[in-house]
C-alpha cells in the first residue's frame, strides 16, 4: 500500500475521484487539444455518477479548471467558471447514458470555431485517469507512463516505420493497440512507452509517416502543462 493509497494526491478537494480526477481529465483533453492553441467552446456530457453527483462534488469546476491547464491542487478552481469567462473560453454540460461506459467518466467536445475534437476520459480513482477515446476511436491510454497517439490512414508499412524508429532511440512500448473503421482508410496506433522519450517524437514521427493524419505525444498532464 502507497502513502497515495491512504492519503490521496494532493489536491482541491473534496473527492479525488470526483475532483482532481477530474481536473486531470480536463487537462487530459486539453493537451490533446494543444496547450498553446486556442479554445474558444467545450461541451461536457458527463457519465455515471459523474453526472449524478458533478454539481456537489465540484466535477464540473474540476474539468473546467483541468481545460484551462489549472492543476488539482491550483487555489483558482472552486473559481474556474469566472476565470474561463475571463479568457473567452463558453463551456456547457450536460448528461449522457451509455452502455457499458465507466461510472466516472466524460466526453468532451472542443472547439475553436473552425476545428473540433473529441475526448473521452475517465477517472479510476485517487486522482488516476484514463484516456478511453478520441474522435470515437477507442483506446485505454494511462495517465502515469508516456504515449504516443498515431491517426493515420491504414496503408502497410506505417506500424513498422514507427516501431523502427521506436528501436533507432532506444525506446520500449509497453504496450500497443490498434483500431481501424475500414480497410485503407482513417486508422489509429497507440503506444504506450516505457519510461522517458524524446519532447521531439511526435515531429519524429510525423517526418517519416506521410500517411500520417495527426500524431500526439501524451506525457503526464502535469508534465505537460509546464511545457
Amino acid at each position: 500500500m502507497s502513502l497515495l493509497d491512504i492519503v490521496g494526491p494532493v489536491m482541491i478537494g473534496p473527492s479525488s475521484s470526483h475532483t482532481a480526477g477530474a481536473v486531470r481529465i480536463g487537462m487530459l483533453a486539453r493537451r490533446l487539444w494543444g496547450w498553446k492553441r486556442p479554445l474558444r467552446s467545450a461541451k461536457l456530457f458527463l457519465r455515471g455518477s459523474f453526472a449524478a453527483t458533478y454539481w456537489g462534488h465540484g466535477t464540473d469546476r474540476g474539468l473546467v479548471a483541468g481545460l484551462l491547464r489549472m492543476q488539482p491542487d491550483d487555489l483558482r478552481i472552486p473559481r474556474s467558471f469566472e476565470v474561463a469567462r475571463a479568457e473567452g473560453l463558453d463551456f456547457s454540460f450536460d448528461t449522457e447514458e451509455i452502455d457499458g461506459a465507466h461510472p466516472n467518466s466524460v466526453r468532451v467536445v472542443m472547439s475553436d470555431g473552425a476545428e473540433r475534437c473529441e475526448v473521452v476520459g475517465a477517472s479510476i480513482g485517487g486522482g488516476a485517469v484514463e484516456l478511453r477515446a478520441v474522435d470515437g476511436f477507442p483506446m485505454v491510454v494511462p495517465f502515469d507512463q508516456p504515449a504516443l497517439i498515431v491517426m493515420h490512414r491504414d496503408q502497410p508499412g506505417v506500424v513498422s516505420a514507427i516501431t523502427g524508429e521506436f528501436y533507432r532511440l532506444g525506446l520500449n512500448v509497453a504496450r500497443m493497440e490498434m483500431e481501424r473503421r475500414v480497410r485503407g482508410g482513417m486508422a489509429v496506433f497507440v503506444f504506450v512507452l516505457d519510461g522517458a522519450v524524446p519532447a521531439d517524437l511526435d515531429e519524429r514521427i510525423r517526418t517519416i509517416v506521410p500517411a500520417c493524419q495527426r500524431v500526439i505525444l501524451l506525457k503526464s498532464a502535469e508534465e505537460g502543462a509546464s511545457a
